[in-house]
Parts: structure tokens; C-alpha cells; sequence
């Protein structure tokens, strides 16, 4: 009985021993594959951060998840699901990267339709002011504070200066956004001037 007691401890310790040798020769792999993770989330990580926030956020969550299994020797749990973290982790660029080209298409098509309309809203806005600036239309410009409404033009102008340089050097976002802001001045100018602007299509929403 005592053989057999015996027999079964050096079985259990003989068990034990294989287990851990089996874990340990894991370790590495493991170790490997976070350090793979974390290198490629690192590269991908300033565009995607900006671009798909969600996902680089979901893949940080998982790495950590596995550094925790790291960190209480489970190499195996690592081992088994580090490919499909490191699979979502490389995938960060390319979505990233489609995500910019998507949004880049949207603000050049903005700009496309702000670049056609502008010039002319703010060259119908001045001619406005001018007709009403002289003695003749002084009936017709009563009521309007014209002094107002030629700095307001000189504000446009300066803008849409601002936002073709901003375009000219690439800034799509900086440069949409100011030609954004033009827009909204002269469509408020002329409101104040009492005239009509010429039609004004509606920009694209950028996603």
C-alpha cells in the first residue's frame, strides 16, 4: 500500500514536472508574440488613433489582456490567442490608412464645391457694397451699416486667401474648415446687404 502511495507521488510530482517543463518552453513564444504586438500597434498607432480609434483601442484592450496572462505564467492562454490579436493589430494600417483616403476624398469634394461658389459670393457681396455706397442708392441703402459690411467683406476675402493656402499646401482639413467659415460670412453679408447670392450647392459631408 505504501509502494503504491509512493508510486503515485513521484507519478503526481513526475506530472507536475513535465507540465512546467511544457510551460516554460512557451514562455518564449509567448513572449515573442507580445513583443510582436506591441511593436506593430506602436508603428500603427498615431494614425490609427486618429482614423479607427475604436479599433486600436479593442486591440490595446486584447494585448493587455495577454500581458496579464503573461505576467501569471500562463504562456499557454498567450500562446493560443496572441496570432488573432497580432492579425487585428496588423490590420490597424490598412484600416487607418483607408480611413484617410476616405475622408481626404470627402474634404477635396468639399472643396471642390466651395472653390466653385466662393469667389463669385464674395466678388456679388463687394459689388453689392458699392452700389450701395454710392450717392445714388443712398435710398436703397438705408438702413444698412455699410462701413460694417466692408470690413466684413475685407474679413471674407482675407479668409478665402487663408483658405487657398491652406490648400495649396495640403492642410484639406484647414482649408475646408476656413473656406467653411467664408461661406457663413458672406451668406450673413448678404442678409445684411438685402441681396440674394448667387446659388450655393450645398458641400458634402465629410463621414
Amino acid at each position: 500500500m505504501h509502494m503504491v502511495r509512493r508510486v503515485s507521488h513521484y507519478a503526481l510530482i513526475s506530472m507536475a514536472a513535465i507540465m512546467m517543463t511544457a510551460c516554460a518552453g512557451q514562455k518564449e513564444p509567448a513572449q515573442k508574440l507580445i513583443g510582436d504586438i506591441e511593436s506593430t500597434v506602436t508603428a500603427a498607432s498615431t494614425e490609427a488613433a486618429k482614423y479607427v480609434p475604436d479599433q486600436l483601442a479593442d486591440v490595446q484592450s486584447k494585448l493587455g489582456s495577454l500581458e496579464a496572462s503573461f505576467d501569471k505564467r500562463d504562456y499557454a492562454a498567450v500562446v493560443t490567442g496572441a496570432p488573432a490579436v497580432l492579425s487585428a493589430a496588423q490590420n490597424l494600417a490598412t484600416a487607418a490608412a483607408a480611413k484617410k483616403d476616405q475622408i481626404l476624398k470627402a474634404l477635396n469634394d468639399q472643396w471642390t464645391v466651395l472653390a466653385a461658389a466662393l469667389p463669385a459670393a464674395v466678388t456679388a457681396v463687394q459689388n453689392r457694397i458699392d452700389l450701395l455706397s454710392k450717392k445714388s442708392s443712398k435710398k436703397l441703402a438705408a438702413g444698412i451699416d455699410l462701413d460694417t459690411a466692408k470690413a466684413g467683406v475685407g474679413d471674407a476675402a482675407s479668409l478665402w486667401s487663408k483658405a487657398q493656402a491652406a490648400f495649396a499646401a495640403g492642410n484639406l482639413d484647414e482649408a475646408v474648415g476656413t473656406a467653411k467659415d467664408v461661406k457663413a460670412k458672406v451668406e450673413a453679408l448678404a442678409a445684411s446687404l438685402k441681396m440674394d447670392l448667387p446659388a450655393m450647392a450645398a458641400a458634402p459631408p465629410t463621414s
